[in-house]
């Protein structure tokens, strides 16, 4: 339904695209030259009719509320998740934390920062998402030995601060070599390797195939091959294969200073 009203009005000037129209009881109005009809000169006389859509009015509220729904459904009705946190290994002096991937629902991530015991620490955390849920684990090194912390995870979003679960752990004591990783790399032999393996076995520690943020030490005989330059990229002690042997020999964790890869 629309509702329209005429007006009659003499152009009084033509000017930059813009019209100056002047009524019978000479009110004087802008409006748009393109929208006169051609030939119009200063003089000429035109009828304006103008009409109210209330119609379209109807509809675009209709739109306009629909859109709204969407952006809340959108962004309004899911807020990110706090994240939750786990301890995924321990030594002697750090500790490997993960996290499951972040829930950010439709926010930003701003940044992630590590607390010790209630304090903010001057850890490197992941700056983007996508690293974050990628990596989605974090080392902290610098922990003294056989003592508790508590750890959590505060994530800052475009849509507010959420704080992690806290964790718990405990640092081993030097006779505990049960979070002993290794990761091997060139020896004399495979024969080598295997009998390190069953040492390895007998103190309770562990050993994996490739380097990751959870190794203690590289062990190997030879500075060469692919596991040898990742150790030296993720600054992992690399130790002669003796090292393994005086652990065992001597009960405890050795210093891997003595049996550095020369």
């Amino acid at each position: 339904m629309t509702e329209t009203r005429s007006a009659q009005f003499t152009v009084g000037k033509l000017d930059a695209g813009m019209a100056l129209l002047l009524t019978e009881d000479y009110q004087l109005i802008e409006f748009p030259s393109v929208l006169l009809p051609r030939g119009v000169v200063l003089g000429s006389v035109v009828n304006i009719d103008v009409a109210r859509d209330r119609d379209t009015e109807r509809r675009q509220r209709s739109e306009f509320r629909e859109l709204q729904e969407q952006i809340l459904e959108s962004f309004g009705a899911r807020q990110p998740q706090a994240p939750v946190i786990r301890v995924g290994h321990t030594t002697q002096t750090w500790a490997v934390l993960e996290w499951e991937p972040l829930d950010l629902a439709a926010a930003e991530l701003r940044s992630l920062h590590l607390y010790r015991d209630g304090q903010r620490m001057m850890q490197a955390m992941p700056a983007t998402a996508e690293l974050a849920n990628r990596t989605r684990a974090v080392k902290t090194t610098g922990l003294d030995v056989g003592q508790t912390y508590e750890f959590k995870v505060e994530m800052r979003t475009s849509a507010g601060t959420f704080f992690s679960n806290t964790v718990s752990l405990t640092t081993h004591a030097l006779d505990n070599l049960t979070g002993v990783r290794v990761c091997f790399g060139e020896c004399e032999s495979q024969d080598e390797i295997d009998a390190l393996k069953d040492t390895l076995r007998r103190i309770g520690a562990s050993w994996t195939d490739s380097v990751s943020l959870s190794i203690t030490h590289f062990v190997a005989r030879y500075k060469s091959g692919a596991g040898y330059d990742a150790a030296l990229r993720c600054n992992v002690p690399i130790v002669k294969p003796d090292w393994v042997l005086a652990c065992e020999a001597n009960g405890k964790l050795q210093p891997a200073i003595k049996f550095h890869l020369e």
